[in-house]
């Protein structure tokens, strides 16, 4: 009967697995807006609720370079050209490159991304209840992940269960219907899970992920051709929705180093 320590097992893992993102969903639900709160998101907010703080860095960067006060050439080097920065953001893009004025973007991006400015931000979209604390980023992502693993150990756990000798009066197809309910368990769970909860954002509480949807919308009603419109895509998608060739062979630079 050394299948019944394996049904045992499969349950065992699958049950774990079901619970731990169910929890997850439910502390994510309980993150929400203030109430009454009701406000429009920056370019800044929606990147970093879309992306986190490199992307942050990322809209920065195209956006100093689409009004040429920053170069951003194909060999993957920012070059100031106005050493003025107009907010927070900017500075920290400024102060990363550095006094000589040039830099990699590589470094760039991630100075920028780790820069008090970007704290700054996260800390008060996590008080307006738009973006998930830290303990709670990447739960629900994570979650998933681990009911999927679940259910593959739950099916390999089936399969090897019906390799093993059988008694006389325990059919085959018994064990593996017996197998197939936690494995129904957890295809249950990522189902619900698509439906209720996706997508898995790391960083916008579900407040946040309306207020990005609101704004995805308004920007596509408005235009490629419009440039706020132009950089809400950017902030939404990141640097695949970099339009501009040279920009985009100075990011894929930067990926490649």
């Amino acid at each position: 009967m050394f299948w019944v320590l394996l049904l045992l097992l499969a349950w065992a893992v699958a049950g774990t697995a079901c619970t731990r993102l169910c929890l997850a969903a439910v502390r994510a639900a309980a993150v929400d807006a203030e109430p009454g709160h009701r406000r429009d998101l920056t370019l800044y907010e929606a990147a970093f609720l879309s992306g986190g703080p490199r992307r942050v860095a990322d809209l920065t960067l195209v956006s100093m370079a689409r009004q040429r006060r920053l170069l951003l050439a194909h060999t993957g080097w920012a070059t100031v050209v106005d050493p003025r920065g107009r907010d927070e953001m900017e500075r920290s893009v400024i102060g990363a490159i550095g006094p000589g004025g040039q830099s990699p973007i590589a470094p760039v991006r991630a100075a920028a991304a780790a820069a008090d400015a970007v704290r700054g931000l996260a800390d008060r979209l996590v008080s307006a209840g738009l973006a998930l604390p830290d303990g709670d980023r990447s739960g629900i992502a994570a979650g998933v992940r681990q009911v999927q693993l679940a259910a593959v150990a739950v099916a390999s756990l089936g399969a090897t269960a019906l390799l093993l000798p059988m008694p006389l009066d325990m059919p085959r197809h018994l064990v593996a219907l017996w197998f197939a309910l936690p494995l129904a368990l957890t295809v249950s769970c990522l189902a619900i899970a698509r439906v209720e909860v996706h997508p898995y954002s790391r960083w916008a509480s579900p407040a946040g992920q309306r207020l990005l949807g609101t704004l995805t919308r308004i920007a596509d009603g408005n235009g490629a051709g419009d440039d706020r419109a132009y950089l809400t895509w950017v902030a939404v998608h990141g640097i695949r929705a970099v339009g501009e060739p040279d920009l985009r062979a100075a990011f894929a630079h930067r990926e490649r180093l």
